[in-house]
């Protein structure tokens, strides 16, 4: 069945601007719900490392501009406008020490949240102070200046990744102080002029909210190629590693089990050997087919190694993970060349019964018992003792 013309045309546009994004994936542009663990994690670290440099930079530009007002202001205007900058630093500092070790999406929203939010508040507190002053010559052209920092503040959103919801939750307090500033003044002395920046104040933010989302699909893109492997569309060691410690901190904080198996194919190098690496391939190939259609819901499958694989079973205790990893071993994993069943040797640990202090621990404990089970004769499970 041929496709509808629209469709056609929201394929073109994701070829065309947004990196070659599936349906879903520019679902995802749209709203931060329902992306997948991996990308929230990488979006997070991205936006609070640009946070901090943010926060940063803004910390020293800020206090530098009092010497531009003292030039330029009277000295109790100067001393009231000082006190908005200086509190907005020690704002912007907090912000930037206090992200320090953070990681998660939550901390991410709250902290370009606050960026946003601080010059803001000083935008409009100088409009208030400024309001209050008939200025002339130079003083009227410095306070000019501080009607900029709107489209500062909205061009700003270019540099992080954003979904267009989010692009516009940080828009929108922005968009209504300027409206705000402008009514202080009412009506307005030029009500065209008005209009025209604010005008353009819409068009930068939505050439922001693009370049935002634009930034949103080429991380997609990268961690889409980066977390499955391309030869058996397991989960590549990496993605592994990052999901596995993701679920370590979670059963963690809730107390919860969590089984680990590391899974090793018995006799793999041989049929590289004698049979050559493509038919080597597709026996990997159909190993991982034969334990994914095992999976639950929420099970994760990495490739560890050459033939080598680490699952990953949350909410799940040893005991558990033997009855399943058993009902797995008692089909071959796939056909062998010589017509042969493809078996496994497995070690499994648990992070409750094992008392591991991190995830790197609960892997090394679930190899060492994977290469007692091969000692032991191979294709059988050592798990935890009970």
């Amino acid at each position: 069945m041929l496709a509808s013309p629209q469709k056609r045309y929201i394929d073109q546009f994701a070829e065309l601007s947004l990196g070659g994004l599936t349906r879903q994936e520019l679902f995802w542009l749209t709203a931060p719900g329902g992306h997948m663990a991996l990308l929230g994690n990488r979006r997070a670290q991205m936006i609070l490392s640009r946070v901090r440099l943010v926060a940063a930079l803004f910390a020293v530009l800020t206090p530098l501009w009092t010497l531009v007002d003292y030039v330029a202001f009277r000295l109790d205007l100067w001393a009231l406008l000082a006190l908005g900058r200086f509190t907005a630093t020690a704002a912007l500092l907090w912000l930037f020490f206090g992200l320090r070790g953070r990681t998660r999406m939550k901390d991410a929203r709250w902290a370009i949240g606050l960026l946003f939010a601080i010059p803001t508040v000083f935008y409009l507190y100088s409009a208030i102070l400024l309001e209050q002053h008939v200025l002339s010559g130079l003083a009227r052209a410095v306070a000019a200046t501080h009607t900029f920092l709107p489209f500062l503040l909205l061009a700003g959103m270019s540099i992080f990744p954003l979904t267009a919801v989010e692009a516009l939750a940080l828009a929108a307090p922005i968009l209504l102080a300027k409206i705000w500033a402008s009514l202080l003044h009412w009506p307005p002395p030029d009500w065209p002029a008005v209009a025209g920046a604010f005008w353009l104040l819409l068009l930068v933010t939505a050439v922001a909210m693009f370049s935002s989302m634009s930034q949103l699909a080429f991380v997609i893109v990268l961690v889409r190629q980066a977390i499955r492997d391309p030869l058996t569309g397991s989960f590549s060691r990496y993605s592994g590693e990052e999901l596995l410690e993701l679920q370590f901190t979670l059963a963690s904080r809730s107390g919860a089990p969590l089984a680990v198996a590391f899974i090793d194919l018995d006799h793999f190098k041989q049929v590289n050997d004698d049979y050559g690496h493509d038919t080597g391939d597709t026996l990997l190939r159909d190993t991982v087919n034969t334990i994914t259609s095992q999976l639950r819901t929420g099970d994760i499958l990495a490739r560890w190694g050459g033939e080598e694989f680490l699952l990953v079973m949350p909410h799940t205790d040893c005991r558990q993970a033997l009855v399943g990893l058993e009902r797995l071993r008692a089909q071959p994993l796939a056909t062998r060349p010589d017509g042969t069943g493809q078996t496994a040797s497995i070690g499994v640990a648990e992070r409750t019964a094992d008392g591991a202090a991190n995830w790197k621990a609960l892997v090394d404990l679930a190899d060492a018992r994977m290469y007692r089970a091969k000692q032991a004769g191979r294709d059988r499970v050592v798990a935890c003792d009970f």
